[in-house]
């Protein structure tokens, strides 16, 4: 059984696929100076760039973590999540309250999908 991994720095690999299963490391916001709903929109943009870079899209999610810095947010970040997928395409998920790597950040989402 083969491993790719994609985009490799010393830390880690931003994608990893096996068994036609694709994992991509922990996704966040393309600008942290935005409030909620832009730091997930743009969340979820990387997330379809880094999809699509390894052969799947956001109807193969399988499951999704999302970890937010408050929960005080959990609305408006479902609000822009319940836009983006696609009905009869919901992955399993669990949203966390989380402490982030840098204070700025809102979001932050893991992903597990399948090959197309």
């Amino acid at each position: 059984m083969s491993i790719t991994r994609i985009d490799t720095t010393p830390h880690m690999s931003r994608v990893v696929e096996h068994n036609n299963t694709i994992y991509l490391c922990g996704q966040v916001a393309k600008d942290a100076t935005k409030n909620i709903r832009e730091q997930t929109v743009t969340t979820l943009e990387k997330v379809e760039e880094l999809l699509n870079k390894a052969g799947s899209d956001k109807r193969h999610i399988l499951s999704v973590t999302i970890y937010v810095r408050d929960m005080k947010d959990f609305s408006a970040m479902n609000e822009v999540w319940d836009a983006w997928v696609e009905e009869g395409h919901q992955p399993a998920r669990a949203c966390v309250e989380a402490r982030m790597a840098r204070p700025e950040l809102l979001i932050e989402m893991s992903v597990v999908a399948a090959k197309k």
